[in-house]
């Protein structure tokens, strides 16, 4: 089943056209990882899941219902986005950070909130003593894991994540990579990953799409892009040789 739709979308910024005529089904309980050149549209196309940029023209769909047609504070609520630079409040501990979307929606009683924070932090691999401490007192690693476990207090099944481990050190990301894996199963949720990162798209996706001035180059399993990359674009993205004739 499908959770989200984009159906022949365009945008422009000024003269510049970075979504073009796109047409993109994400399955529930996927992982989608998105990857292509600076400018390709992969940010634009995230934003437009949350309402964050609408389109020229064309629909977007989240669980069937237009996005713009709805109320987009609620939709935001209920969709977890997690970005580069973490995100969090500085002057927020991280309990307060982790509890912020479910306190803004009404739930003001402390200790549940409280609980909630402690469950997520468990969740992300983090101990309970970080729970009173403010961003500035943890590691780059510590901060997208508490950006990951905020997102997730929305009590979503929808998590956008735009190059979240691009700014982390090697051992670090992979570790987060397999905390993310990790999550998914655990809680079946749909991820759409984007990353300037190959080797982590065919590591995380379920599907990969590849992304070329607004338009899909290809979408398709890591296997199959690895084996019959669409165009030489999609060779060249892959490291793929090709075969001889």
């Amino acid at each position: 089943m499908e959770i989200i739709r984009f159906e022949h979308v365009t945008k422009s910024f000024g003269d510049q056209r970075v979504l073009d005529d796109f047409s993109l089904a994400v399955n529930e309980g996927e992982i989608l990882t998105v990857i292509g050149r600076s400018g390709c549209g992969k940010t634009t196309m995230l934003k437009m899941i949350n309402g964050l940029e609408m389109p020229d023209s064309g629909k977007v769909y989240v669980e069937g219902e237009e996005v713009g047609s709805t109320d987009l504070t609620a939709l935001r609520r209920r969709i977890g986005y997690v970005i580069q630079n973490k995100g969090l409040f500085p002057h927020m501990t991280v309990e307060k950070n982790i509890t912020y979307v479910p306190v803004i929606s009404g739930k003001k009683n402390k200790k549940e909130n409280r609980q909630t924070a402690l469950r997520l932090l468990e969740l992300v691999g983090l101990d309970a003593s970080m729970l009173d401490r403010y961003p500035s007192e943890l590691s780059g690693g510590q901060q997208q894991r508490v950006g990951i476990a905020r997102a997730l207090a929305a009590e979503t099944k929808l998590l956008l994540m735009d190059e979240p481990f691009g700014a982390l050190d090697e051992i670090t990301k992979r570790s987060m990579q397999k905390e993310v894996l990790n999550l998914q199963k655990k809680l079946q949720m749909t991820i759409v990953f984007i990353t300037h990162d190959i080797r982590e798209a065919m590591r995380l996706g379920n599907r990969v799409l590849v992304m070329e001035q607004g338009r899909i180059a290809q979408l398709d399993t890591p296997e199959m892009i690895r084996s019959h990359p669409a165009d030489d674009f999609v060779r060249e993205l892959t490291g793929t040789e090709e075969e001889p004739h």
